[in-house]
């Protein structure tokens, strides 16, 4: 198993392009470096609680959006119990140099990666106008995006890095902006 020696946390409302961006930047790293989610292991136990598909929850399709709104509800009252439960359960599969967390979506992620990794932790604020998120397929819905899973980290202000992606730049241009701002030597 190798060492960690970066971590980079990556926020965004949905369908800003953290997905996209935690790929790009896991294909410029290579092997030395993997995605890991956050929501693996929420859905992971959501699919058992419920007897649901977890392909299906793990998917971008409508089958988890049905299940989002229960899915936020039930998440958040696992982490009034223990705010860094499934950050830890998410990184119980970090095993190389570079970990990519592509769905940072509250303080108290960013506190349990801070307190748990320290200096190796960066944190990236990818914003994206509505317009360009409807194009992606986003709409807005009462009870998700006004809520702590997409609103907590709106006032939040110690960013290493705030990307804008608003399609001026191309995936390769946005990369190179994380290459140059991050030392992952």
């Amino acid at each position: 198993m190798s060492p960690i020696n970066h971590i980079i946390l990556i926020s965004g409302k949905r369908k800003c392009g953290k997905d996209f961006l935690s790929e790009k930047l896991q294909k410029r790293l290579g092997e030395r470096s993997q995605i890991i989610r956050i929501s693996e292991p929420i859905k992971s136990e959501w699919a058992k609680k419920r007897n649901l598909n977890l392909e299906e929850l793990l998917s971008d399709g409508p089958y988890k959006e049905q299940y989002r709104k229960e899915m936020i509800v039930w998440s958040d009252e696992m982490r009034e119990k223990d705010y860094g439960y499934f950050c830890r359960a998410a990184m119980s599969k970090a095993n190389h140099d570079v970990v990519i967390v592509s769905d940072i979506r509250r303080k108290n992620d960013i506190k349990y990666f801070r307190e748990t990794y320290g200096a190796c932790v960066q944190t990236i604020r990818l914003t994206c106008p509505e317009a360009i998120r409807f194009e992606r397929g986003w709409s807005f819905t009462s009870g998700i995006d006004d809520v702590a899973s997409e609103c907590d980290l709106d006032e939040y202000d110690q960013w290493d890095l705030i990307i804008e992606n608003n399609n001026e730049l191309n995936g390769e241009q946005i990369i190179d902006l994380i290459m140059t701002k991050f030392d992952f030597d």
